[in-house]
This record gives C-alpha cells, structure tokens and sequence, in this order.
C-alpha cells in the first residue's frame, strides 16, 4: 500500500531546486502532500515542479522583491498551508553583497525566510494547526548575533562565521514564532540535516574546493539521508512537543548556540528584521 501520511496537506519548500530541497519535495509529494517548489535555477527547479505536480515559483533570496512576489504568487495558488520548509540558504563570500545591499550570509539565510514567512502567515493561520522548519545547522556554534551590527557595518565579516550567524538566526527565528504565532496555531522547528553532499557552498570558492574532492565522501552524507530529518518533522506535522525546539538530525534539542535562548536576541533580531524588510 502506497505511503499517504501526507494526503491532504499543502506544503511549500524552499531551495527545492537540487539537493535536500529537491529531495524533500519529491518525497512529501509521494507521500500524498500538494508540494509547491520554489528556487532561483528556473531550468534546476523545472524537473522538480514537474515531478511533485505544480508549476515551478522561481525566486532569488539575494532579491527581497522576488521574496515579495514568490507570497503573492503562492497567495494566489493557496488559501492554506500546511507546511513551510524553509530550506533556502548555503555559505556565501560576504563581499558579494546582495542586490538590496545587504550582507548575503545575513540575507539569504535569515531576511528572506524571516520576510517569506511573515507574509505567509495568513496561509499558514488559515490551517488552523501549521508547520514551520527552518533548515538551520550546527554551524550555529559559531555564529554571533550582533544587534547593532547585523550587516557587518562595522565589524569584519568572514564567510564561515557569518553563516553559521545566519543558521543561528534561523533558531532564534524559530524561537520567535513559537512565542509570537501560538494563537494562530503556528509551531516552529529548527533542524540540522547534517554535513549533506549536495550543492551547498555552490558560492563559496572554498566550500566548493572540498565538494569537489575526495573528501567530499568522508565529510558528507547522502542528499536522501539529509532529507530524512526534514521530512520526519513534516509527516509529525505541529506537534506542540517540537515547538521552539531544534533538532540535530531526529535528535532534539542539539547543540546551540548560547545566543539562542537569549531573550533580548530572540526579541531584538525579530524587531531589527520587521524593520530591515519593511514590515512596520
């Protein structure tokens, strides 16, 4: 008997052009899930949309105003969501800055979901009880969120801190939903996938050195492996036990970061975001 865990139940993922994205995607759909794909690859994203049943959303998280038009797009399609994987992101060289002028670590990893998912509430509170997974990583160990400086204004940023900053602001993110979005029955999860061999670090000349070595196959697990956890939570749907929580692989409550149950962080990066991308 065919797998339907899933039936009945819209879900966004984000990133899904290759990778754990694409992965991810593929299987909610076969499990009975309606699965809308977006990504910046038009031509990677095509095969995708074409396998799960919809027509591809095309968006660059280095753009907010494609940001913008991937919620209006998805608004258009959707009364509801069930899901949000927000699964965007990788490690970028910090002097290449995005097209809104900010740091692209900072941008792509945290201001584009954190801007995606607000505009998504009214989906995601339409459902009555929704998910949110903000693909996060133990790189957060070695982020650090500075308020008054998140876009490395006056400080230096170097690319392997700056993104496990972003991946720790996607737990400081998700602990932020869970304190503001409880009466609209929003439950968010964070969660390392683990050391994936896919197309992360595609940006980054010295990520992009080691995938391409031989010690790709001893650093890395496979696509379907770092997908699995990532889908786990999908089919545990909004559980209200993994709300706030972040997950290391299937293991709650993984490795983190000081900063990420620091309340004046969860509060102050919430207000700085809503700020940087136009939300009050």
């Amino acid at each position: 008997m065919t797998d339907q865990t899933m039936a009945g139940r819209t879900v966004l993922v984000t990133g899904a052009s290759d990778g754990i994205g694409a992965e991810t995607a593929k299987t909610l759909a076969a499990k009975g899930a309606t699965v809308h794909v977006t990504g910046r690859s038009a031509d990677k994203l095509r095969p995708i949309a074409e396998a799960v049943g919809t027509e591809p959303l095309i968006a660059d998280f280095s753009r907010l105003d494609d940001v913008r038009r991937l919620a209006q797009e998805l608004g258009d399609r959707v009364d509801t969501l069930d899901v949000l994987m927000n699964n965007a992101g990788g490690t970028f060289a910090p002097s290449n800055k995005t097209a809104d002028g900010h740091e692209p670590n900072f941008q792509i990893n945290h201001l584009a979901p954190f801007l995606l998912t607000n505009l998504l509430r009214p989906q995601l509170a339409a459902a009555g009880t929704s998910l949110v997974v903000n693909t996060s990583s133990v790189g957060n160990l070695m982020g650090k969120i500075v308020l008054d400086d998140l876009d490395y204004e006056h400080r230096r940023a170097i690319e392997f801190p700056a993104y496990g900053t972003g991946k720790l602001m996607n737990i400081v993110f998700t602990r932020g939903i869970s304190q503001r979005w409880s009466g609209d029955g929003v439950v968010a999860v964070a969660v390392h996938p683990g050391p994936v061999g896919s197309s992360f670090g595609r940006d980054s000349w010295f990520v992009g050195l080691l995938y391409r070595s031989p010690l790709k196959r001893l650093a890395t697990i496979s696509v379907a492996e770092g997908a699995a956890p990532l889908i786990a939570l999908a089919e545990r749907g909004p559980d209200p036990e993994v709300d706030g929580r972040y997950f290391s692989r299937f293991k709650a409550d993984g490795r983190e970061n000081k900063h990420s149950h620091d309340q004046a962080i969860i509060d102050g990066l919430w207000e700085r975001s809503e700020a940087l991308v136009g939300l009050v």
